[in-house]
């Protein structure tokens, strides 16, 4: 870096570059041709201003050599100097370019005169330029690191100040300005004691004396300021004493470094710190790290004191020593896997802690180096004593609820097994009777025609009420074979079922005007059989309660209900009414009168079982003279 030229008068502007010149910045043959014209240029001058016989030849010639050297540089000026001697001896004098000399020994010590002469006068100058050479070089450095120095404390990363050992500043830079929040103005009129916190002054104040005092050389220490806004402001403080050589203290250099966030971070570390141990407490856990290489666990952050584990350091031989010797094996393959990378360390097993073996459960992930190996592992130990415990002793009641389900299912089974069969025998044997009373009404009303009107009413009724007994007991019956046997569950088009059912009612009854809708493609995974007795007993009370309307309407449809499928059956028939509808499914219970519609009140009841049989549900809406809608799903209990 080359200072720049000072202003003055010419002269002094000429002599500054005259100094400044530097020959190594032009190349030597531009030199050396300057040097040939100078020499030639003033043994020409020589020769036109004065006769080379009036002596002071080589005094001309001299000064080309001591111009040419100053231009040039060394060489270039013993090249000029060569180049003169050959004019003074050879050019200068008449007859020109013979030997100006008559006397050969005289014209030696003349010529090695000069030379000589003229060695120690370019040699001065050359060494005098190379030592102005390296003076502007050592300045140049100089004013460098001086700007280093200044840019270094003006815009450094940390405050800097230099002040009296008043405290009175001396220069702040812009980082100490910016970390305060005030302009360097506005801090150039402050003291450091006016942005310090209270609490800090008097510990910053005792350092300084005993530094001023020669006890240490320099302090350092965590120190807050208060803002210009208002707010604390942490900061890593550095004070050193500068003393002049007598060892008296000359002023003072403080640098700061602003380290709020790093505070913050401190203490957001020191909450969560104190979060995960409470966490740690609450959920009983221990963290711990272990090295892989030195295999010794370490437990985290006092948290063995949760598990009330003795110690907080473990080697892996005293842990294997309280491991139960049935777990031991587990532990250390499932750890050795872990290790290789090839599994994930996560296991119960017990250890004997507090003279009883208790259920811990171990989780723990694996830091691996460069070439995957692992370092260090990190995991969390949890107590689940009380909940193994519990799985003990739930899995007994299990065992011993399953053993009580079993027998009382045995039992219920027999139970309704027998009245099963007793349902069945006490059906097929009134049958007997009922016939035998029937045939005798028959017989007595053949064999005596002339029975009066009275007589002929009782034996109608004693017939019509063995009849209704009959069908009384078919409906026992068919309740009964509903109930028994192994559901087959197969593909069944319900639709073709309505049509075909429907279509086989409308020829049993050619008079009736009745128009049905079928929705296609209603398919279910049903039993057959069972199916094709439940769409009879929905669309036999359809067609029977749709009779005394004028035009009838059944339809056959599907809905879905909370993603649940349900077939429905539909009329617009007499209807019911809904608070009566809790006796809908009751065998033999019936909401109209036996004049209004025939029945025995066993077909819902049927439709209902085999629905159950399928694990699903039915329901009904209506109300009188509007309809009804019978709905079943055959999957799952009704839902909504």
């Amino acid at each position: 870096m080359t200072p720049p030229s000072p202003s003055g008068n010419p002269l002094q502007r000429g002599w500054r570059r005259l100094a400044d010149w530097q020959p190594d910045r032009h190349s030597i043959w531009l030199r050396l041709a300057v040097a040939l014209v100078i020499t030639l240029l003033a043994a020409w001058m020589r020769i036109a201003l004065a006769p080379a016989e009036s002596g002071g030849r080589f005094i001309t010639l001299s000064l080309a050599a001591a111009i040419s050297a100053l231009y040039g540089g060394f060489r270039v000026g013993m090249f000029s100097t060569l180049l003169g001697a050959l004019a003074i001896n050879f050019a200068l004098v008449k007859p020109y370019f013979s030997f100006a000399f008559e006397d050969p020994v005289e014209a030696f010590w003349l010529n090695l005169w000069h030379l000589i002469t003229q060695l120690v006068v370019v040699g001065a100058i050359a060494l005098m330029q190379r030592q102005n050479r390296h003076l502007r070089e050592a300045t140049a450095l100089i004013q460098q690191g001086k700007q280093q120095l200044e840019d270094t404390f003006e815009q450094g990363a940390t405050g800097m100040t230099h002040s009296h050992l008043n405290g009175e500043w001396i220069r702040i830079n812009q980082t100490y300005c910016d970390i305060f929040g005030y302009t360097k103005a506005e801090m150039l009129t402050m003291h450091f004691r006016d942005f310090t916190h209270p609490d800090d002054l008097e510990v910053d104040l005792a350092q300084f004396h005993r530094a001023l005092n020669d006890e240490i050389h320099h302090y350092s220490f965590e120190k807050r300021y208060i803002h210009k806004r208002g707010h604390v402001v942490w900061a890593f403080l550095t004070i050193s004493l500068v003393r002049k050589a007598s060892g008296e203290a000359d002023y003072v250099i403080a640098v700061v470094q602003d380290i709020s966030a790093l505070k913050h971070a401190e203490q957001a570390l020191r909450t969560s710190e104190q979060l995960l141990r409470q966490a740690h407490e609450l959920a009983g856990l221990a963290s711990w790290q272990a090295d892989v290489a030195t295999r010794r666990f370490i437990t985290l952050s006092g948290s063995h004191e949760t598990l009330g584990l003795p110690q907080a350091e473990f080697t892996d031989t005293e842990l294997l020593a309280i491991t139960h010797p049935d777990d031991r094996a587990h532990v250390l393959r499932q750890w050795a896997l872990a290790v290789q990378g090839k599994a994930v360390y996560d296991i119960e097993y017990r250890i004997m802690f507090g003279g009883e073996w208790r259920w811990f459960t171990v989780r723990a992930e694996f830091e691996r180096d460069a070439h995957g190996r692992a370092v260090r592992a990190l995991g969390v130990t949890r107590d689940v004593t009380e909940r193994k415990r519990n799985e003990m002793e739930i899995q007994q009641l299990n065992a011993s609820l399953e053993q009580r389900i079993d027998e009382r299912t045995r039992a219920l089974k027999a139970a309704y097994d027998e009245l099963e069969s007793y349902s069945y025998a006490v059906a097929h044997d009134l049958r007997s009777p009922l016939r035998i009373i029937n045939g005798f009404a028959q017989a007595l009303r053949e064999d005596n025609p002339k029975l009066d009107t009275g007589s002929q009413a009782h034996l109608e009724r004693i017939m019509g009420a063995s009849k209704k007994m009959g069908e009384l007991i078919d409906g026992l019956l068919t309740l009964s074979q509903f109930s028994r046997g192994e559901l087959q569950r197969k593909p069944v088009n319900i639709s073709h079922i309505a049509g075909r059912l429907l279509d086989e009612f409308a020829s049993a009854d050619p008079r009736r005007d009745v128009r049905w809708e079928i929705e296609p493609d209603l398919n279910a995974m049903a039993d057959p059989p069972l199916i094709e007795a439940l769409m009879q007993n929905l669309l036999n009370n359809a067609w029977k309660y749709t009779a005394k309307t004028p035009h009838a309407v059944i339809r056959v449809h599907a809905q879905e209900v909370d993603g649940q499928t349900r077939f429905c059956v539909s009329d617009n028939g007499a209807g019911f009414d809904m608070t009566r509808a809790g006796k809908l499914f009751q065998p033999f219970q019936r909401l109209h009168m036996p004049h209004e519609f025939a029945g025995l009140g066993i077909g819902l009841a049927t439709s209902l079982r085999i629905v159950q049989r399928h694990g699903g549900g039915m329901g009904a809406t209506g109300a009188p003279g509007q309809g009804a809608t019978f709905f079943f799903s055959l999957y799952a209990p009704l839902a909504g």
